[in-house]
């Protein structure tokens, strides 16, 4: 049997984190992983959850699924019948989440869809064309970039000028001055 070539899912000690860059990504990366796993519940057991966390700058953040005011009466009254605003309100909510979901998981099924089509000349031309950017070196990227920074630059302009014109084309013309 081959040896293993990473060390794995490590046990990590629960010490305070002393490097403050660190401790805001580590943080960040488990408030989002927290987040998908609630939502995943949500979606599964269509479950009330509520979330929220201080950041280690006290900054609060929270997750509730499907109202704040739903999982509040739900912890401090779980037998307690909900009001029919509130049942209302909680109702909305699933089903925008379930509209939501439905529409994810059609772009899912596009996407790969799309991944596993054999592309015409036009996809073709664009994959050999950032493939040959990839191979930039360092003078030719701070070309483009140039280039590109050019023509956001262009752009922006004309955007400009043209919400200019249109919005100087709406107001009222000027009195006749004799």
């Amino acid at each position: 049997m081959a040896e293993k070539k990473t060390l794995g899912r490590q046990k990590i000690s629960m010490v305070k984190i002393e490097n403050e860059d660190a401790r805001y990504t580590t943080f960040s990366k488990r408030r989002s992983t927290l987040y998908k796993k609630a939502s995943e519940l949500v979606g599964k057991y269509d479950v009330d959850v509520g979330i929220t966390l201080f950041s280690p700058t006290d900054k609060p953040y929270s997750f509730f699924h499907p109202t704040l005011d739903a999982v509040v009466d739900r912890f401090f009254s779980p037998n307690t019948q909900l009001s029919e605003s509130n049942r209302i309100a909680i109702e909305n909510s699933r089903n925008k989440g379930r509209d939501l979901k439905a529409k994810l998981d059609e772009l899912d099924i596009i996407e790969r869809g799309l991944s596993n089509q054999t592309f015409g000349t036009e996809e073709t031309d664009m994959k050999k064309m950032w493939e040959s950017i990839m191979e930039f070196n360092e003078e030719e990227v701070n070309e483009l970039e140039l280039w590109l920074k050019s023509i956001d630059f262009d752009l922006k302009n004309s955007l400009s000028q043209v919400e200019n014109n249109a919005s100087s084309s709406t107001q009222a013309p000027p009195e006749n001055v004799d």
